[in-house]
């Protein structure tokens, strides 16, 4: 990538390099391709996205997955709770068409969205919510995905946010707890943590 370009940017313009990798979680395998350009190009799931995927439990039936990368959280939430209805979402235009690559590889039934935060979703609402944000994008921007999730979930529904909990994680789970009432840690592991907030 460019010095001046991030995975969060809409048009990457990196040339398209592609990993695929097959990964095991609990009982479900997946055959999954990164592509440079999309968050995590490497040749399996980043830790922070496996945690996420490990702790999830359905609050309800819709799910989306916000800043999805190349589809990993979403997909294997699909695979494992096969009766959710899935939307995958990004603001970078590679992840949103390789997610639906991904979805495709392995006969997932789901839906991918370009989507700047919540731009896609006027309206529309979630039984959960789950993400694995940009830290560099900044508090300004991570504030906002976290208030405007509020909006977006329906009663009882569940904002499910992995982070390094000493990189700015600690803020965000705050943030979460202001907006919510609430946040826990559900799981904590060599720094990461999977926060979660329940709109009640």
């Amino acid at each position: 990538m460019s010095d001046n370009e991030h995975y969060y940017s809409e048009h990457p313009t990196s040339a398209i390099k592609e990993r695929e990798f097959t990964q095991k979680i609990e009982n479900t395998e997946l055959i999954l391709t990164s592509v440079s350009g999309v968050f995590a190009f490497e040749d399996r799931i980043d830790r922070a996205s496996q945690l996420l995927i490990e702790a999830f439990k359905p609050s309800g039936t819709t799910v989306l997955d916000l800043g999805c990368g190349y589809g990993a959280v979403g997909l294997f939430i699909k695979a494992m709770f096969g009766q959710q209805s899935i939307t995958l979402s990004d603001v970078n235009e590679r992840a949103v068409e390789y997610a639906l690559k991904n979805a495709a590889k392995n006969r997932l039934d789901l839906k991918a969205v370009k989507s700047n935060l919540y731009s896609a979703f006027d309206g529309i609402s979630f039984d959960d919510i789950v993400t694995n944000p940009p830290l560099a994008a900044g508090k300004k921007l991570l504030t906002q995905l976290i208030n405007e999730a509020f909006d977006h979930l329906n009663p009882n529904g569940a904002l499910w946010l992995v982070a390094y909990h000493n990189k700015g994680g600690e803020t965000l789970s705050e943030i979460m707890r202001g907006r919510f009432g609430n946040a826990v840690d559900i799981v904590k592991s060599g720094g990461i943590r999977v926060y979660k907030s329940v709109k009640k």
